[in-house]
């Protein structure tokens, strides 16, 4: 037959109450009666909201300072940590559908309290993390476009709360087509400062070739570590994991198998997408400032500063500030949905839509406010460096749980992830695991 069997309840120590964000829980209907091109559209939306996160302000740092120290040789570490990406995402959208729970409500089901309480604490640090990186972008963003103190752009950046409420009582999809419509101004932007540098193509395509001299290089190492670590984050597992169950994908077994592959395709392309916009930064850099022997840019605003004499356009600047500020708007927007799916999942916490976005919100911006009135720009921009280090801390504690459940049948039932998945998947938590604590070890011993 093509029903699942009864729920799993045994693999679970407990079960869990309302998912979350129960207020567009399967409320984008699947119609099964249609045709396929049809029911795979109905999936189209999730994974641009997830590609949001690997496009953020957080990775604009990392990508200026790859592209204009070294060129374009470190365009393979945004492939292969995009690749990452989308197999850790699949393995969200596999937990969503075959469990029925997102990452968050998974851990606290599954583990001990103390254990689930250490997990909230690291997913809340990088939620944290993440969203400071953001708020910071957007008070950047505001800042070039219109001269908006940054102070005050850091506070500006709270208004989003309340978009998101208005957004989401239209319906989820009005908040899934705000955020792809900022994205195609992000790419439209990159295209034409692309076009406008005129980089040497050949050596974009052989930058995508992996080279021994990544490892062989100290400085090229460390800043392909931060790369790697800027661009798989914590917070898009937990929000995936969620906003896949908007869909109403019906219960049998071949639903959920088709529903799995479509939000598969979904993440894929959109992550794809992400990988474009990721790349034309470091394009971008490299292009502009390592052909002209500026090595050094690593800091938003100097770049911005720079792009207009370097490339002879008034506009060049213009749309790399637009770019930036549709990236934190953006970013703000699912980083705050991500801290809502982590309060709700791990602790069950039941008030106000609106007052928890905004304590969500809040969070972020206090340490931001009080780094930008303190220290000004040189200190928004430590503490944007200080996040994505914090970040790729945090990376395991999301990954393991995740390759763990989706690796046990007693959880997953049918939907238990393939094999060579496993493997694959195992492989990446080991790899990112290592990573960090070559990241510890680097400042210890540079401390």
């Amino acid at each position: 037959m093509d029903k699942l069997p009864p729920p799993l309840t045994k693999a679970w120590r407990t079960e869990g109450g309302d998912p979350s964000l129960v207020d567009v829980y399967r409320s984008v209907p699947v119609s099964h009666k249609s045709s396929t091109w049809r029911r795979a559209a109905a999936f189209f939306g999730p994974g641009y909201l997830v590609a949001v996160g690997y496009m953020d302000p957080g990775n604009w740092a990392t990508s200026l300072a790859g592209g204009s120290r070294f060129g374009y040789t470190l365009l393979v570490v945004a492939l292969v940590s995009n690749i990452m990406a989308i197999i850790l995402q699949s393995l969200c959208a596999r937990l969503a559908i075959g469990s029925g729970r997102d990452l968050a409500r998974a851990c606290r089901d599954a583990f001990p309290r103390p254990v689930g309480f250490v997990l909230w604490m690291m997913a809340e640090i990088a939620i944290i993390a993440t969203d400071i990186a953001e708020v910071i972008g957007t008070a950047i963003g505001l800042n070039l476009l219109f001269g908006i103190p940054l102070e005050l752009g850091v506070v500006v950046t709270a208004i989003d709360v309340f978009l998101i409420l208005y957004l989401q009582k239209l319906g989820f999809r009005w908040v899934e087509a705000f955020v792809i419509a900022l994205l195609a101004v992000i790419a439209a932007c990159f295209m034409i400062q692309i076009g406008l540098a005129d980089p040497n193509w050949g050596e974009v395509i052989r930058g995508f070739a992996p080279t021994t001299e990544i490892v062989t290089n100290p400085e090229m190492l460390y800043l392909a570590l931060g790369i790697l670590g800027a661009t798989v984050m914590p917070h898009n597992l937990y929000l995936h994991s969620a906003i896949v169950q908007t869909r109403a994908y019906g219960e049998s077994l071949s639903e959920k198998r088709e529903a799995l592959k479509f939000a598969t395709i979904d993440s894929t392309v959109a992550l794809m997408f992400a990988l474009l916009v990721n790349a034309a930064i470091l394009i971008l850099a490299a292009a502009t400032f390592h052909t002209a022997g500026r090595t050094e840019i690593a800091e938003i605003g100097e770049a911005h500063a720079l792009l207009a004499p370097m490339l002879g356009a008034a506009i060049a600047p213009t749309l790399f500030a637009v770019a930036l500020l549709c990236s934190g708007i953006n970013s703000t927007v699912t980083a705050t949905l991500s801290g809502q799916i982590v309060m709700e999942g791990f602790l069950r916490v039941r008030i106000a839509p609106w007052l928890r976005r905004l304590i969500t919100r809040l969070i972020a911006i206090l340490p931001a406010a009080l780094v930008t009135i303190w220290y000004g720009e040189s200190g928004t921009a430590q503490l944007l460096i200080l996040s994505q280090v914090v970040l790729s801390l945090q990376l395991s504690f999301a990954v393991v749980p995740l390759v763990m459940f989706t690796a046990d049948r007693t959880k997953m039932g049918e939907m238990v992830a393939p094999f060579w998945l496993i493997i694959i998947s195992a492989l990446i938590a080991i790899i990112i695991a290592a990573l960090n604590i070559k990241l510890l070890w680097d400042f210890a011993i540079g401390g």
